[in-house]
């Protein structure tokens, strides 16, 4: 009996004990359901050094996993035919450089304009495998620009008289009867040819010199002002990249002024639109224009004709306003953390440059993965004997109708010549199947999709963690920037492949299920989309939209994990565990600052990319003119597609740079969460956080005995 009111005794200490952790850490109890606060620890001082290796088994199953990547890809390049790669074919199929073509290494295209826009029924149906242009064996590329004269166009014009033999079908004959349009019709000479260097055997025009002004082509630009539009594209990704720099560096300065001043915008904004939304539903009330004077009509125009639109706008806005206002009422206190974090961010930032430039390192990775994979995947499908197929590029021909594009035919004994069509062509259609390699081809492309999928996000999960690690190194930092490790984001790097490489690559593997699980459902839906009922579509639709949620909560949660990997060096699953049950203790400020961030990003992007697109589009279409000859813009036929190109990269800028500003403030945030529950302030447990974040939250930490303070 004693020992039960002893035991008894014991655990209601406990509990007493453990309630009193909990008020005083800060934490209401129905927040314990989501674990317990983190308690201190005299040791912590940042990412704790001395960890071991996490995830074993998997890191073995990953290392086991790529090294079958690299057998499939010896297996592809034994079976499949690396010339395919590396040597060019000419029109009927035979490499360049091999047996009759031994003394004509190179390939030229007649029209390589067609190569990129040939949209023709029958290049769709040969799935863009072969160029539609004639393509040739020649012994060296053209060194001069060429264009057929007008006076080759006379009846009395001789082709032998104008067109250059070496440049044409083997089959040309000079002394042909033919005209010169038959013989252009017919694609047997060229009607141009363009100086040319070789690159991997292909004929490809030399952009390093300049265009003869007489030499013009239709809807083209010459190759002086392609290089000009090269050198203005690169000096306007530049001035991106220098805003985008700029632009994070002084967000410690500017946060809190943008933040508020597009707070403000968006309640302007709507504002005006319930103003708006008043007065349209005013002037339609007096016109007596309402719903019963309207039948059913797709024309959604004719809604916004009637009082009633206007009304159920006017009423949804003023709810959306009042939200918005009484968000600023209740979470300002929080509103103003995010926006302290931001500036802690950019600090953070501004003492780790080298991090700005470490995605360059990840791009690389990422770029190497998806190389291995277009060449494994490239090599198994020319892994087999070629087949040709009987075609015509001019259907509309006579005869040349019914050409289906599936008649074989061997291009060592075709002749157009026996045909009715006379625009016939034999031409590498795909490769054979058949044999044990060439049946299990479907499957090692499986296998180098899910191995290409693995692989990116293990490097995206690498650069995550690496970058988290460097940043809360910062954090955790007592007297900064002192007390910052020299060359934290190599030291990072070094602790997340040598401890965790297979706690990255658990996270990795989880989001490539979802991923592979999404491409079989889109490989489904277009497979079936024309024998679905309504039903079916719904369902495929339901499964796509929830696995689409699902893929991105894994991202959002391996994010947080590799964050707590990079600080406390334990398993993946726990440390998910134990980022999300930290998150959900504190979820208001979660929503708060994320979307203050992504508002914040958005606003960043949209500067960098929109001033940049402004400024590309006064510069390419001469509205800006510069007398220095280095930024002199080219005279463009087509302006979107420079200024596109332009649009496009500087968002990659951008992108890159704000996703090491992200992290930054998602580790900087996980760090300030444990600092709030690790610590109280005293001089046993001082706070880590900048006094900035103290002082919106009314703490401070005791001065020492030397009257010192953080």
């Amino acid at each position: 009996m004693g020992e039960l009111v002893y035991y008894r005794a014991q655990v209601f200490r406990a509990e007493v004990r453990s309630y009193e952790m909990g008020q005083k850490s800060g934490l209401p109890q129905e927040k314990q359901q989501h674990g317990e606060a983190a308690s201190f620890d005299p040791s912590f001082n940042g990412p704790i050094k001395n960890r071991s290796c996490t995830d074993i088994i998997c890191c073995f199953l990953f290392m086991v996993f790529v090294l079958g990547y690299i057998i499939v890809g010896i297996l592809a390049w034994l079976y499949g035919d690396p010339r395919e790669v590396i040597y060019p074919r000419n029109s009927t199929g035979m490499y360049c450089g091999f047996g009759a073509n031994q003394a004509k290494p190179f390939v030229f295209y007649f029209d390589l304009l067609k190569c990129a826009a040939g949209t023709s029924i029958m290049a769709a149906a040969l799935n863009g495998l072969q160029c539609p242009t004639t393509q040739i064996c020649v012994a060296k590329c053209p060194d001069t620009y060429w264009i057929l004269p007008l006076e080759a166009y006379l009846p009395s014009a001789k082709p032998g008289d104008f067109f250059h033999k070496e440049y044409c079908q083997p089959s040309y004959d000079p002394r042909t009867t033919m005209t010169v349009e038959e013989v252009l019709r017919k694609e047997i000479c060229p009607r141009f040819t363009i100086k040319s260097s070789p690159f991997l055997n292909r004929c490809l025009p030399d952009v390093a010199s300049p265009m003869p002004s007489n030499f013009t082509l239709d809807g083209s630009n010459s190759t002086n002002e392609t290089t000009q539009l090269v050198k203005n594209a690169t000096q306007a990704l530049v001035i991106a990249m220098i805003v985008s720099l700029l632009f994070l560096l002084l967000l410690r300065f500017t946060a809190a002024v943008m933040i508020w001043v597009l707070i403000l915008a968006l309640i302007t904004v709507v504002a005006y639109g319930i103003w708006h939304c008043y007065w349209e539903y005013s002037s339609l009330n007096e016109n007596g224009a309402t719903i019963n004077d309207v039948s059913f009509t797709t024309d959604l125009s004719v809604y916004f004709r009637v009082k009633e639109t206007w009304l159920a706008f006017f009423i949804i806005l003023i709810i959306v306003e009042v939200i918005i206002l009484l968000v600023l009422l209740f979470l300002r206190k929080r509103i103003l953390i995010a926006i302290a974090l931001i500036k802690e961010a950019s600090k953070a930032v501004g003492h780790m440059m080298s991090s700005l430039f470490f995605p360059i390192f990840t791009f690389t990775l990422l770029l190497i993965c998806i190389l291995y994979w277009g060449v494994t995947a490239l090599y198994l499908a020319t892994s087999g004997a070629p087949l040709y197929r009987v075609v015509t590029l001019n259907s509309s021909a006579p005869n040349c109708n019914n050409i289906s594009g599936e008649v074989p035919c061997d291009p060592m004994k075709f002749n157009s010549s026996n045909e009715g069509c006379q625009y016939l062509k034999c031409i590498f259609y795909k490769y054979n199947e058949e044999g044990l390699f060439q049946r299990n081809v479907f499957n090692l492309q499986i296998y180098n999709i899910i191995g290409f999928l693995w692989c990116m996000n293990f490097v995206i999960a690498l650069g995550q963690c690496t970058l988290a690690g460097a940043f809360a190194s910062y954090y955790w930092a007592f007297n900064k920037p002192g007390d910052i490790p020299f060359f934290a984001v190599s030291a990072s790097f070094m602790r997340a492949i040598r401890y965790h490489t297979g706690s990255l690559a658990f996270g990795a593997l989880i989001l490539t299920i979802v991923q592979v699980i999404r491409i079989i459902l889109e490989y489904l839906d277009h497979k079936l989309k024309d024998s679905q009922n309504a039903v079916t579509k719904f369902l495929f639709c339901c499964l796509k939209c929830c696995f689409w949620c699902l893929e991105k909560f894994i991202k959002w949660l391996n994010r947080n994990a590799y964050i707590m990997i990079a600080i406390y060096g334990k398993n993946f699953c726990v440390s998910a565990k134990n980022a999300f049950s930290l998150l959900m203790r504190n979820i208001v400020r979660v929503v708060v600052l994320d979307k203050v961030v992504d508002l914040l990003l958005l606003f960043g992007k949209l500067l960098v990319v929109g001033g940049v697109g402004v400024l590309s589009f006064f510069f390419f279409t001469g509205r800006i003119q510069i007398d220095d000859p280095f930024f002199r813009a080219p005279t463009l036929h087509y302006y979107w597609i420079p200024i596109l190109t332009v649009l496009l990269g500087s968002y990659m800028i951008a992108q890159g740079f704000f996703s090491v500003y992200s992290m930054c403030v998602d580790t900087l945030f996980l760090c300030f969460l444990e600092d709030l529950e690790r610590n109280d302030g005293s001089i046993q447990k001082p706070y880590y956080m900048s006094k900035s974040l103290m002082k919106i939250l009314n703490k401070k930490n005791e001065m020492t005995k030397q009257g010192k303070k953080k």
